[in-house]
């Protein structure tokens, strides 16, 4: 567990389950439709029961599906967090699509909702490097930076990336050497 102070704020790097963070949110790393897949959105999904599910699917009936870099907050269901907000990273297309900006987007979304809550505490996973194929390298860059921008003129106790596996961490961990912090 890596841990720097950003202003007033803390930013740590951990290995883990986001599902058993006990923050104030976690973000999911959702789909446009909002209602459940793989990775990260299916453990969330699955470890949260029924309630976020439910939730997100009048969050779609009034709003329709969530576009890539946008976010919305539903409750924690069953997990130990009080919220859950879902973002939507966007698909890898070689970066000529505008990946690098709609992901920067999913990140200051997530943190302005969080915001506008008055969430304190919030966990992060490796947004859109999973099944939607963002390299990490380039992923880890753009999310350590995006926070650490935010955090500049917004308080938070702690931002909290929730990192996979080892070489996640590592990864994540050189990103935030390479801002200097």
């Amino acid at each position: 567990m890596e841990t720097v102070e950003v202003k007033n704020s803390r930013l740590t790097l951990v290995t883990g389950d986001i599902t058993k963070q006990e923050t104030d949110a976690i973000v999911n790393a959702a789909n446009s439709g909002l209602l459940g897949g793989g990775g990260v959105d299916g453990a969330i999904h699955r470890a949260g029961g029924p309630k976020i599910l439910e939730e997100c699917k009048k969050i779609r009936e009034a709003k329709g599906k969530c576009p890539t870099g946008e976010a919305v907050i539903t409750s924690g269901g069953d997990l130990k967090a009080k919220y859950v907000i879902h973002t939507v990273g966007p698909i890898w297309c070689g970066g000529s699509s505008g990946e690098e900006g709609k992901l920067k987007s999913a990140y200051t979304n997530s943190l302005s909702l969080a915001t506008k809550s008055d969430i304190k505490t919030i966990s992060f996973p490796s947004i859109s490097t999973g099944v939607y194929r963002f390299p990490i390298e380039s992923a880890a860059e753009i999310a350590i930076s995006t926070v650490i921008e935010f955090l500049d003129s917004n308080e938070f106790e702690e931002v909290r990336f929730v990192l996979f596996s080892d070489r996640d961490h590592e990864v994540y961990r050189k990103a935030l050497e390479g801002v200097g912090v």
